[in-house]
């Protein structure tokens, strides 16, 4: 889900070859020339967006001056990056020489190639496609990417800033090796099951105790987004049902993946006593931020929040990418 916390760009052209990029919230600022695009640091991003969408045939005569602002949680799984890679490669579309009309959808799939496929990381494509495409989207990427919009008006959440730093690259490579090492083992016996629809006739008997808990607990998050699917798309969704389930989500993710902190347990805590009815961690986990859906009387969770040692933000479903 896109949310109403923003992440802005702003500029305009030069006279020379020369890429400007202010960041007056960090204090800080880029600039290199396009023609010299090699990467000097890791996750190059801004040199990465504009060698993605020369890959696509844009070209680029001047360089330009421009401005990045966000309200966005920064390093604490709120898809900040993304946020900004969505920004600049709209940007960059309409900086072109020949600006291209890409769809939300296209800027998304090019974000991702930017932001992950670049520089082979371990991080997925939902970040990308939600923040350019905007509101609550359904996200499938196997065996190829589908997309649809889901138009429930859930109301307020409350996003909650733990101010813990965390390793997010750390994080999505342990458990994205965990599980690929699992895949391993399970097709020895299995060759021809498919993880999308792994079933209790499935043979386990090749894993250890600790690969059978995960195996168990992305199981139940693979079941568990499937049932929020079916009642999200219910004309009236059950707002009681969509918080418990929120909240059996974040049991696995701090049982058995080990990615929740105290803190956030105890502004989860906070929260759920102030009258939310569910929530989780955010984003790969060990710090960061964790929210809750609170449709009712968000105002009491924000402070409940804050009590517990958290930022917090009260904030709803948002378009994608656009120019003002």
């Amino acid at each position: 889900m896109a949310i109403s916390l923003r992440t802005t760009l702003k500029g305009e052209k030069r006279q020379d070859r020369k890429v400007v990029i202010n960041k007056p919230d960090l204090s800080d600022k880029d600039s290199f020339s396009l023609d010299d695009l090699t990467y000097t640091k890791q996750r190059d991003y801004f040199k990465s967006g504009i060698k993605i969408c020369k890959r696509e045939g844009l070209t680029f005569s001047a360089g330009f001056d421009c401005e990045i602002a966000s309200q966005i949680p920064i390093k604490a799984g709120c898809g900040s990056s993304s946020a900004v890679l969505v920004n600049w490669i709209h940007f960059l579309s309409q900086m072109a020489d020949e600006p291209p009309d890409w769809s939300q959808q296209k800027i998304g799939e090019l974000a991702y190639a930017a932001e992950v496929l670049e520089f082979n990381e371990p991080g997925g494509m939902m970040d990308q496609y939600t923040t350019a495409m905007g509101q609550l989207i359904y996200l499938e990427s196997y065996p190829e990417i589908k997309i649809r919009s889901i138009n429930s008006n859930l109301g307020t959440f409350v996003l909650g800033d733990s101010c813990e730093p965390k390793d997010t690259m750390g994080i999505l490579g342990r458990c994205r090796d965990a599980r690929l090492a699992i895949i391993k083992k399970l097709k020895i016996k299995n060759p021809n099951a498919r993880v999308q629809s792994y079933d209790k006739n499935i043979d386990l008997s090749d894993l250890d105790e600790d690969e059978l808990l995960l195996f168990h607990g992305t199981i139940k998050n693979r079941d568990l987004l499937k049932n929020a699917l079916t009642e999200l798309e219910k004309e009236d969704v059950d707002d009681q049902l969509i918080g418990k389930m929120l909240t059996e989500h974040h049991q696995v993710l701090r049982d058995v993946l080990q990615v929740s902190t105290p803190k956030i347990e105890s502004m989860l805590k906070a929260a759920l006593n102030a009258g939310a009815l569910g929530g989780k961690i955010n984003g790969s986990g060990g710090g960061g931020c964790m929210f809750v859906y609170a449709p009712e009387n968000p105002e009491n969770v924000v402070e409940a929040v804050k009590s517990a040692g958290g930022d917090a933000f009260i904030i709803k479903s948002d378009e994608g990418t656009k120019i003002d």
